[in-house]
């Protein structure tokens, strides 16, 4: 018998060799709080079907875990393409596009009514209640492309072909249902209880539960300028001719990257000069530029102050980072740590009052905060708006009302920043714009922060939480948004993030996250030449070498 420790209960348990993790689940589901997908054992991601073999901590995982969050998104495609397929035919192809709306926006070569909506929910619904397993199967590479081929799955056929390190594919079959997922998922359909169907744009919605509320769908939100935005992501990548991993690939392997950096540099520098002149024809006074964490936002800020220097138009640039409360007035966060990331760790109340003193014309001793006294400094930033100057100010929080309520919404700009990936690993297993933006801070954290791998993925999920309630509802309210991925990127950041995330050893409980990232990172080829990236790239904030940020 094997002892197994239930890290969630702080309880152990005894089970013979060969004992299903999901059948250890079955005896103590009803003592965790939401239904579990996933388990980290002895600090390793498993899937629910993994056996035991020996004395093991186990932490079996909820939504609020991203992996698992991940697991149950992609068994819940297998499903739908299960039905799609189904329901029209094995030709029309699926394709997963992006998160939107609460959901994912899928694309289908069929066009879709009302009444097909509904029916494809009906067969949903109806492999779900049947409690289908889905298999999992090893197979070679060589075999694999061969599937893939037969399949006619032929991005990843490609992407297999074109990755050397790697001898062992995982694929997944619902019944008749045959693809390659690159995560793990649920043992079977009936572990995926929670989901909707609804039409959208060209395409559909599919709805799944989000890590805030495990056990309900989230409100529907209709996020246009999202939307708009990684269409003209997918547009880039069009432009480009990279679409997939696999054409990333294929321009490193023949030595064909060049021209594509200058390209994506190119369209980020027209875009920056586009959002210029549209500040210049509103005479908008005050610009603000938010976006989640490693968005570039700093690099992108100081671009555009370029831009519209071009324009005529002279700025002040400001951070909202000068604006962290005293030590005595720090907030904490449910753990007893300090929660620099909510908007309660800002003084609004004197933020507000020396934006709209600058605006008035007045000289404002605008604080400079010192992190390691944990303490606002005066006296060494008198300041003055002169009237032919805009305010740029950029930060976590720049377009909270609370920010700038006081100011006519007349006088404001806003901008929404975050990388939005343009391209998909194939057509149903799609690039984490999440985890792009995590890789970005942990080469960032190390080069300039000098904190290890482990503190980026254990800070990670409080910084997740606090974008979901500090940012991501505020991003309809901008006037624009500007997608800051480099489109090249992973390929980059790949050589600095992998001897990072392998230094993480077995008995850290960072281990599994880093496990995940890394079985995600084996597909690019890298970029081993980081004197093609420009050094006013926003890439740079990240990998060292911008003018721009110092």
């Amino acid at each position: 018998m094997n002892k197994i420790t239930i890290t969630n209960l702080h309880k152990d348990l005894q089970y013979p060799d060969g004992t299903a993790l999901k059948d250890i689940l079955k005896d103590v589901q009803n003592e965790l709080p939401y239904p579990v997908y996933l388990a980290k054992l002895d600090n390793a991601y498993r899937a629910l079907t993994h056996e035991i073999s020996h004395d093991s901590t186990v932490e079996f995982l909820d939504l609020r875990n991203q992996e698992a969050w991940l697991v149950y998104q992609n068994s819940l495609i297998l499903i739908f393409i299960k039905a799609v397929h189904d329901l029209f035919g094995k030709k029309v192809l699926v394709t997963v596009n992006n998160s939107l709306n609460k959901g994912l926006y899928i694309t289908l070569t069929h066009k879709v009514d009302d009444d097909d909506v509904a029916a494809l929910i009906k067969r949903m619904r109806e492999i779900i209640d049947l409690d289908l397993p889905i298999i999992k199967e090893h197979f070679s590479k060589d075999a694999a492309i061969l599937l893939a081929k037969r399949l006619k799955l032929e991005e990843a056929g490609k992407l297999l072909d074109s990755v050397m390190n790697i001898s062992d594919v995982e694929i997944y079959s619902l019944a008749d249902e045959i693809q390659i997922f690159y995560n793990y998922l649920v043992p079977s359909t009936s572990y995926v209880q929670l989901f909707d169907v609804c039409r959208y744009k060209n395409g559909l919605i599919l709805k799944y539960p989000h890590p805030g509320d495990p056990n309900v769908l989230p409100e529907e939100e209709k996020q246009e300028l999202l939307y708009n935005a990684f269409s003209e992501a997918t547009k880039w990548g069009q432009l480009m001719n990279v679409n997939f991993v696999s054409d990333l690939n294929e321009r490193i392997l023949y030595d064909n990257v060049d021209e594509m950096v200058l390209m994506q540099e190119a369209l980020h520098e027209k875009r920056i000069a586009e959002i210029a002149d549209m500040i210049k024809e509103r005479q908008s006074r005050l610009v603000l530029i938010c976006g989640p964490s490693s968005s570039g936002k700093t690099t992108f800020a100081k671009r555009l102050c370029i831009q519209l220097a071009v324009n005529g138009i002279r700025t002040l640039y400001m951070g909202t980072d000068d604006y962290y409360k005293e030590l005595d007035e720090r907030v904490y966060d449910e753990n007893g740590q300090p929660d620099l990331e909510s908007i309660n760790a800002i003084d609004t109340v004197l933020f507000r009052n020396n934006i709209r003193d600058l605006l008035d014309g007045k000289t404002v001793d605008l604080p400079k905060y010192d992190f390691n006294e944990g303490k606002k400094v005066y006296g060494e930033r008198m300041t003055s708006l002169e009237k032919d100057q805009i305010l740029v100010i950029e930060g976590i929080h720049a377009m909270n009302d609370q920010m700038s309520e006081n100011i006519p919404d007349s006088d404001k700009f806003k901008i929404y920043i975050s990388p939005f990936t343009p391209i998909s690993i194939d057509h149903h297993n799609r690039i984490s714009t999440t985890d792009a933006r995590m890789l970005r801070r942990l080469v960032r954290d190390y080069k300039f922060r000098n904190a290890p791998a482990q503190r980026t993925i254990q800070m990670w999920p409080s910084v997740r939480s606090s974008e979901d309630k500090n940012i991501f509802p505020y991003n309809d309210k901008a006037d624009v948004f500007f997608n800051s991925n480099c489109i090249y990127e992973l390929s980059v950041l790949k050589k600095y993030a992998e001897p990072l995330l392998k230094r993480i050893k077995r008995d850290e409980p960072e281990y599994g996250e880093a496990q995940r990232m890394l079985n995600f990172l084996k597909y690019f080829d890298v970029i081993y030449d980081d004197d093609i990236v420009p050094n006013n790239s926003i890439l740079r904030e990240f990998i060292g070498g911008s003018v721009i940020v110092k």
